[in-house]
C-alpha cells in the first residue's frame, strides 16, 4: 500500500486535488473522507462534485446521511456519517449498490468501518497551520493503487 502525503495551502487547493481525483473515478468507486470537524472534508467532496461536473452545491447536511447529485457521466452519492447513532444504519443504505450506479464519496467513515467496502481510497485531512491542510491519501485495493500513483503522478507537475 502506497500510502502519501501533500499540503494545501488554501481551500481552493483543497477543491482543486478533489477536482483531480473526480478525474480518475468511475463508478463503482468509493472515497472515504476522514478528519476533525472543519477539517476540510466537505470542500474535498465539493471539488470531487466539481470534477464530476455535479452543478448544485454540495454540502454536508445536518440531519441527511444520504444526498445524490447528477454530474455530467456520472451520479455522487454523498454519505455524511457524523450524526449516525448506529452503524447497522449504513447497511440500511445498500452503499455497494449505490457505488455501483456513480461514486460513492463518505465523509466520517470511522463511524461505521465495518460496514464500508473494503477496497477504497481514503482520504484523511488535518488542519496545519492557519488554513493548511494536511491530506493523506491512502489506497486500498489494487484499482485504488492505480489511482493513488497517477495522482501522485499528476501531483509533481
Amino acid at each position: 500500500m502506497s500510502r502519501w502525503t501533500l499540503q494545501a495551502a488554501t481551500p481552493a487547493a483543497t477543491r482543486r486535488l478533489g477536482e483531480r481525483i473526480a478525474r480518475m473515478l468511475r463508478a463503482g468507486d468509493v472515497v472515504l473522507l476522514s478528519g476533525e470537524l472543519g477539517a476540510g472534508k466537505t470542500v474535498l467532496a465539493q471539488g470531487i462534485g466539481r470534477g464530476l461536473g455535479v452543478t448544485e452545491p454540495i454540502k454536508s447536511s445536518s440531519f441527511v446521511i444520504m444526498n445524490e447529485y447528477d454530474g455530467r457521466e456520472l451520479r455522487l452519492y454523498h454519505a455524511d456519517l457524523y450524526r449516525l447513532e448506529d452503524p447497522a444504519q449504513v447497511a440500511e443504505l445498500a452503499l455497494d449498490e449505490l457505488a455501483a450506479r456513480g461514486v460513492l464519496v463518505i465523509e466520517w467513515p470511522e463511524r461505521a468501518p465495518a460496514e464500508l467496502p473494503e477496497e477504497h481510497l481514503l482520504v484523511r485531512l488535518a488542519c496545519g497551520t492557519a488554513r493548511t491542510r494536511t491530506i493523506e491519501i491512502e489506497p486500498h485495493g489494487a484499482r485504488y493503487e492505480t489511482v493513488s500513483a497517477e495522482l501522485m503522478r499528476t501531483a509533481k507537475r
